[in-house]
């Protein structure tokens, strides 16, 4: 029995020049969306406006989940060469996105709580003064998409150059670009339901609008929760890479009879994989080292532990 280390590991999260751009996008986004929730609120409350109040409270979230995930360059890149983080930093990144998707789940009750509120007792609303603040909210969620589809592009790119492909998905940049894209959303529909209660008179579209924000808000919270809690619990089994790996350990199999017997991948970086296996074959002369060499077609197992057993 032979144990093999496919290559002496180095931390995925190498902060490059991509990661730079996507930290200081992220952290630009998270100061303009914070001032802007801070008028919107005011405003919806001022001017009584459900509508614009759910979006400021939205954009709240928005504004603490980009902050999340500044924090999380930041912190990754502190500690990128840190030792005692056997597989990199990058799960910092993760675990900033698993916490944002909890907050905004929080806040979406608090959005439905007060619209229903809204609903049963309606209140006069200011409708044009909310109609320029939530149209002054769109405007500022369109910078910030700007802004964030920039510094995606340049990790995209950055991606490409350094590794010969960009298939792979920076998900605290991801992260954030959904949030400014999701707030855009509810400021669009903020001034759809502001514009339909000052033309027509439908005070109830206001807290109505509230709602489906809400409903927005937890769909995406639960997406966030489910794509990052993958990662959390190592649940890769599925992933095309564990027939990749077997598909190479395996292949002309039929001569030696190799086997993989035990099998466990998980993924430790944005486009880095782990695995540890246990092979039985009849061929003597198999090493870790050819099955290291079948394994190096495949760029994204960056670590492996392997275990051959030989059988007569």
């Amino acid at each position: 029995m032979q144990a093999y280390d496919l290559s002496q590991w180095s931390h995925d999260h190498v902060f490059d020049e991509g990661s730079q751009a996507a930290e200081r996008g992220t952290r630009a986004v998270m100061w303009i969306t914070a001032a802007m929730m801070v008028i919107e609120i005011v405003a919806g409350w001022w001017f009584n406006s459900m509508a614009l109040l759910a979006d400021g409270w939205h954009m709240s979230s928005h504004a603490v989940a980009i902050g999340l995930s500044a924090f999380a360059y930041a912190a990754a890149r502190r500690y990128a060469k840190d030792a005692r983080f056997a597989f990199g930093t990058w799960k910092i990144e993760v675990l900033g996105g698993f916490a944002s998707a909890i907050f905004l789940l929080v806040v979406a009750a608090m959005m439905v709580f007060g619209s229903i509120e809204r609903l049963f007792s309606p209140q006069p609303i200011h409708y044009l003064e909310a109609i320029i603040v939530a149209a002054a909210g769109l405007v500022v969620n369109v910078v910030c998409a700007v802004i964030l589809g920039k510094a995606h592009d340049h990790r995209h790119a950055d991606d490409a150059h350094h590794h010969g492909h960009a298939h792979h998905h920076d998900l605290n940049l991801k992260s954030a670009y959904v949030h400014v894209i999701a707030d855009a959303a509810t400021s669009v529909l903020a001034i759809v339901a502001l514009a339909g209660g000052w033309i027509y008179g439908w005070s109830w579209l206001d807290p109505a609008m509230g709602i489906v924000g809400a409903a927005l808000v937890a769909t995406w919270a639960k997406n966030l929760i489910v794509e990052t809690g993958k990662v959390l619990l190592d649940r890769e089994m599925d992933h095309p890479v564990v027939e990749e790996i077997r598909e190479a350990v395996e292949s002309g199999a039929e001569a030696d009879g190799t086997r993989i017997t035990d099998l466990h991948v998980w993924r430790v970086g944005k486009r880095s994989y782990s695995c540890a296996l246990s092979v039985v074959t009849r061929d003597t002369a198999l090493t870790p080292e050819r099955i290291r060499e079948q394994l190096a077609r495949h760029e994204e197992i960056v670590h492996a532990t392997i275990e051959i057993n030989h059988c007569a």
